[in-house]
């Protein structure tokens, strides 16, 4: 099997997908060109799930944004981007059309995805964290099952951490698996725990691989709180999520933000019900993982897309991408050498 990683720069593993893995992505390809994006597979919303839908695709949505984040040609990358905003293709990101239009052509979705790399001039590789076409489903307290991760990233759990699953059984990708066990560094990137996460690490083979990996496992906690999901959830909170999805204790260090956004911030641009993630001292300081705090708010908001249903329900407020490569490359060096 081809080895995801060359072996002298640092190999960097970011599981996720959506605006989290984007933001970490951004930044890290200026620190290595050995970087694997694990992309989770169960995206059903807008343009994606349309094309999901009506052709029978894998979703091509978070792996395009991956694609995008580790890109070296701007013009391109504004292309597969580009959104239609009039007729039948309204609400579709040519990156999105494309890469299912490879996928039909060539019969094969890893061709396709290495195929648009090439073509991007991507730093480094995306690897789906399964092959197989999934769907995300979310049995609540009352044994009822909801089916779907636009409609679950909508719900109110209640205060409960549901069980999720993959509806068929989930085979794992293999190269995704080689890149986290062969990683000097693997990141959980930021994001929606429930919706770009979850479809991640419940994939059978993927919280055995993490517990197995030499690499240093880092969290990149989230900055505030998704409303009806992660109320009240601190930094120690979103972590213990993280790894009772994937199973089973596996993380090194968890990296958090300090710096609380303003009032005057957080009335204008988070979402109705969002708060700031808050951190406990004392809970971080017994934690059997590293906790690290700094500053790693973005000064930037981010504009949001009127074409994209769901990133335009994800926070405005987002990491400093460079902040946050920064600390976990620190962090790497402070802890392992």
């Amino acid at each position: 099997m081809k080895e995801p990683f060359a072996r002298r720069e640092l190999k960097i593993a970011v599981i996720g997908g959506g605006t989290g893995s984007f933001t970490l992505l951004s930044s890290l390809k200026n620190h290595t060109s050995q970087i694997a994006a694990l992309v989770n597979m169960a995206d059903d919303g807008g343009s994606t799930g349309t094309l999901r839908d009506e052709l029978g695709v894998l979703p091509p949505g978070d792996v395009r944004q991956c694609l995008v984040a580790l890109s070296n040609s701007p013009k391109v990358r504004d292309l597969f981007n580009y959104r239609f905003e009039d007729g039948t293709l309204k609400g579709h990101a040519f990156g999105n059309l494309f890469l299912t239009a490879l996928e039909k052509m060539t019969g094969d979705f890893t061709a396709g995805v290495e195929l648009a790399s090439e073509i991007l001039g991507v730093k480094g590789v995306v690897e789906p964290i399964t092959l197989s076409d999934v769907t995300l489903v979310m049995k609540d307290e009352d044994g009822e099952e909801v089916r779907g991760e636009y409609i679950i990233s909508d719900l109110d759990f209640g205060g409960s951490r549901p069980e999720f699953r993959l509806a068929p059984d989930a085979d794992p990708n293999p190269r995704a698996l080689r890149a986290i066990e062969t990683a000097d560094i693997v990141v959980v990137a930021p994001g929606n725990l429930y919706g770009s996460l979850a479809p991640a690490l419940i994939v059978p083979g993927v919280g055995n691989a993490l517990r197995q990996t030499k690499a240093l496992k880092i969290y990149v906690s989230n900055l505030v709180t998704k409303p009806g999901q992660t109320d009240g959830f601190s930094v120690s909170d979103f972590a213990a999520e993280v790894e009772r999805l994937a199973g089973g204790e596996f993380l090194d260090a968890v990296l958090f933000n300090t710096e609380k956004p303003s009032d005057s911030l957080l009335e204008r641009y988070a979402k109705e019900g969002e708060k700031s993630v808050e951190y406990d001292k004392a809970t971080l300081r017994d934690a059997h993982y590293a906790a690290v705090g700094t500053n790693l708010l973005s000064g930037t908001i981010w504009s949001g897309s009127k074409a994209d249903p769901i990133a335009n329900s994800r926070t405005l407020i987002r990491h400093d991408s460079a902040a946050v490569a920064n600390a976990i490359i620190d962090l790497h060096d402070k802890l392992r050498n």
